[in-house]
């Protein structure tokens, strides 16, 4: 029996229905909404999926978005007491996903949190009093009772790096959070209509997915592993049971093609050791931004022959210190250096775990090996900030861009001349973009600027995703646009264009003054305007930001900075 709870004005509604034995799903259904967090454009809405199962002890398998925190805690409340639940099962912690967690908590104090390592790292950023918790890896079990055995998967990069899945072995049921989903609303709990659906799931697919093919591929190998699958509960849109073969045929076929056209990143690091693995996720989230793949390995666990395996095939490798005690991450290490070879990249990072193995002992093996530094070695001098996080991401992207420049001057080169020359005739002015945001600062040089709107008063900015900056410019965060003088403009133009090692100050040698907003005002700049990011639109390779004007003020006379290119492929 399906039941359904109504916002009629803001066309939010709940459904519950029963998909197994003792299994509820409880699917939060956003009618209206046009665009998801990773800013793609939705036509169907989408919805967000929670589960309840109840043997002789009680899960919840996440949550739903804040903005149905009311709806969800009295459908929740009128399924089962809250204080009945023994566990919450966390697939990952987006917050359209784990957004009512802490709500939960407060209405199921007993509860016990299950999801992986750094899962419930990020939950205790998000959660403000206490609770009690348990990791969760590949292979472990908890019995609810009554042959509910819950089964877990680990599913890194699917698309967050805290991904699980879950496995009912009495229903067969697999939840599995982000993969296998696809943003469609619709009252139909289930994948009967197949045509009406495609479309959606392929769509979700290529943004989502697609760019970890192989994180995919080798989540499914561990998937084929647990036996016969008869419904996947996925977190967004209907879920798979009429069509499950096929679609996971799909994402299987689709995966290997992707997976061999990728370039990809091995990223090894050392679970349950020091901030191995927080800081392992920044650098990864740094590569990824300049679409190269990532791989992410445990150095304490995993397989010599998958280690060397995934080294061997990798066109970058990253490795966080292990602690010197660490026999199986020393051998690990060692069988690494068997397969490493010169057309490669190496990173290092210290772990700052107290008993690092040294890093320049390391270092100097790859460089007998002719493989070249990235990046220079990133050491640990203390407790990690958001500024340390930040050093990883960006030397994570630099990576990134280093192993895709080969890449991208062909694809330059491929582009019709006339048609370069002819976009090239499209003129912009030169704007400098200035933010900080706690102790994290960053610049970026700016041409693809234009206004777009009166009331507001309001402007259109295209940023390149691999941008260091870009994590500076999410929706509701504030910046500075600094317009550059005609004539006097190519000291900051070329200072801020200088490459820079990961970490570096930004602003070393330039003169700044803090805007009301917090981020540095350029002093020689001829304007400023204090503006925020209100939306985003991805286009490609870049992301399109509409941003509205809080403040501003022209601060000599003078016209700004016009870049005229000859060509349309590069800025």
């Amino acid at each position: 029996m399906v039941a359904i709870a109504e916002n009629a004005q803001k066309r939010l509604t709940i459904q519950t229905v029963e998909i197994a034995p003792n299994t509820t799903a409880i699917r939060s259904l956003d009618w209206d909404r046009d665009r998801f967090d990773i800013e793609f454009g939705l036509q169907n809405g989408t919805t967000y999926n929670s589960y309840l199962i109840r043997g002789q002890q009680t899960a919840l398998v996440d949550t739903s978005h804040r903005k149905f925190e009311k709806l969800y805690l009295d459908t929740l409340k009128g399924l089962i007491n809250p204080k009945a639940i023994d566990y919450i099962i966390i697939s990952h912690t987006e917050p359209d996903h784990s957004g009512l967690v802490e709500e939960v908590l407060q209405l199921a104090p007993r509860a016990t949190v299950l999801g992986s390592k750094i899962a419930l790292q990020f939950l205790e950023g998000l959660v403000h009093d206490p609770f009690s918790k348990r990791i969760v890896k590949s292979g472990d079990r908890v019995d609810l009772g009554n042959g509910h055995v819950i089964e877990f998967v680990s599913a890194p990069n699917l698309h967050w790096p805290d991904t699980i899945f879950s496995y009912d072995r009495k229903t067969q049921t697999l939840f599995t959070c982000d993969a296998f989903g696809m943003h469609f609303c619709d009252e139909r709990t289930f994948d009967e209509d197949l045509e009406a659906i495609e479309a959606d799931f392929r769509f979700y697919y290529d943004c989502l997915m697609g760019p970890n093919a192989r994180s995919l591929l080798n989540a499914m190998k561990r998937m084929s592993e647990l036996g016969k699958i008869n419904i996947i509960a996925n977190g967004h849109g209907p879920l798979l049971h009429h069509n499950l073969d096929f679609l996971t045929e799909r994402y299987q076929s689709w995966s290997q093609i992707q997976a061999e056209a990728q370039t990809t990143v091995a990223l090894f690091y050392v679970s349950d050791y020091g901030y191995s693995d927080r800081l392992a996720m920044s650098i990864n989230e740094g590569v990824q931004k300049t679409g190269v793949a990532v791989e992410m390995m445990d150095l304490s666990s995993a397989e010599i022959q998958e280690i060397q395996e995934l080294a061997g095939r990798a066109s970058g490798i990253i490795i966080g210190m292990p602690p010197t005690a660490a026999v199986a991450a020393q051998a690990a290490i060692n069988s690494l250096l068997v397969v490493a070879n010169n057309k490669q990249k190496v990173g290092l990072f210290e772990s700052y775990g107290g008993d690092d193995e040294p890093i320049d002992t390391l270092r100097r093996k790859f460089i007998d090996l002719s493989v070249k530094e990235a990046f220079p070695a990133i050491r640990i001098k203390g407790e990690p900030t958001a500024a340390t996080y930040q050093l990883c991401e960006e030397a994570g992207t630099d990576l990134g861009q280093l192993l895709m420049r080969e890449r991208n001057i062909k694809q330059i080169k491929s582009l019709d001349v006339n048609m370069e020359k002819a976009l090239g005739r499209i003129s912009s002015g030169l704007y400098i973009l200035t933010a900080k945001k706690g102790d994290v600062s960053s610049a970026m040089l700016a041409s693809w600027v234009a206004q777009a709107s009166l009331q507001p008063l309001g402007f259109t900015i295209a940023v390149a995703k691999d941008r260091a900056m870009e994590s500076l410019l999410q929706i509701g965060d504030r910046f500075v646009l600094n317009a550059l003088e005609e004539g006097n403009y190519q000291d900051l133009k070329k200072h801020f264009l200088k490459r820079l090692p990961p970490g570096a100050d930004r602003f070393a040698g330039v003169k700044t003054q803090s805007a009301k907003n917090g981020s540095p005002i350029l002093t020689d700049a001829l304007a400023y305007m204090e503006c925020e990011v209100t939306q985003s639109m991805e286009c490609s390779d870049h992301w399109i930001l509409y941003c509205t004007v809080q403040e501003g003020r022209v601060s000599k006379d003078g016209l700004t900075a016009v870049r005229h290119r000859k060509v349309g492929n590069y800025y």
